[in-house]
């Protein structure tokens, strides 16, 4: 589960799909790529299930595609057969669980209380879903459970949105959040691909949460730093910082006092999670 796990992490956020008509995988499939998050929980529920993994999986090697709602072997089966490089559950089902581990097909059973997560470490995982997050009591509930199972992460589905996404994401026993709002089903049924791909990279945004910190500039000695920080500060009406290797004018400028970073200078930009912003940029 490891490499899958550490996929899940990088990505930060899962879309979670229904699709009625296998018609709709190859657009949404490039909606969702396009948006920055190539990855696909698609619920095994419908007829359509199956062979949309399979078109996305064919059509789309990059993305990682694995199949939800998977409640018996036989429909592991299928799933995999089909190109689902991951089983999700809403529930722990022993012999599910167990038929995936002795396969080595990555499974991530939904869990609710203590009791799942202690058969889910009986089974030899250290990744659960939480589902349904919101509905089972949130943040509070996972950060109580969390305490006593210091191994285990989870994966929270259910109720996840732009506005509560990062508070999930800010507890580190998190390592993904589920959520379908950029892939609702009636943007789907309006075929709003545009749509999709536009939500999806608000989704990416919203978690990444990119602000511009300060701009630095290089300069060759401690003398001409200090002189442009003191234009820049009467410019702009702000009190110069004196450190040890620059000079700050206000917040938004650092004056280098010898060639710093980069040729020129640097460009510092916060996030709210390096790894995840490391991964989604290289993208």
């Amino acid at each position: 589960m490891s490499n899958i796990a550490d996929k899940f992490e990088e990505l930060g956020v899962i879309p979670v799909v229904v699709l009625n008509d296998s018609k709709d995988a190859l657009p949404l499939a490039k909606a969702l790529v396009e948006g920055g998050l190539p990855c696909a929980e698609v619920t095994f529920r419908t007829e359509a299930a199956e062979e949309s993994i399979r078109i996305m999986s064919e059509q789309f090697p990059e993305m990682l595609v694995g199949a939800g709602t998977v409640l018996t072997t036989e429909q592991v089966d299928r799933a995999v057969n089909a190109g689902a490089k991951f089983i999700v559950s809403p529930g722990l089902n022993p012999k599910v669980v167990k038929y995936c581990v002795e396969k080595g097909i990555p499974v991530t059973p939904g869990c609710s209380n203590p009791s799942d997560v202690e058969v889910a470490i009986e089974l030899g995982l250290d990744v659960v879903k939480f589902f349904p997050a919101e509905a089972a009591g949130g943040l509070s509930m996972i950060k109580s459970m969390a305490a006593p199972y210091v191994n285990m992460k989870f994966m929270p589905t259910g109720g996840i949105n732009a506005k509560n996404l990062t508070n999930y994401l800010d507890f580190n026993k998190i390592i993904a959040c589920g959520g379908s709002w950029m892939v609702s089903k009636d943007l789907v049924a309006a075929k709003d691909w545009a749509g999709i791909t536009a939500l999806t990279k608000e989704a990416v945004s919203t978690m990444l949460g990119f602000k511009l910190l300060h701009v630095g500039v290089n300069n060759a000695s401690e003398e001409a730093a200090a002189s442009d920080s003191a234009k820049f500060a009467t410019l702009l009406g702000q009190d110069v910082k004196v450190g040890n290797s620059s000079m700050f004018v206000g917040s938004l400028i650092e004056m280098m006092k010898n060639p710093g970073r980069g040729t020129c200078g640097h460009i510092a930009i916060q996030t709210n999670y390096l790894t995840r912003a490391m991964y989604h940029l290289e993208k």
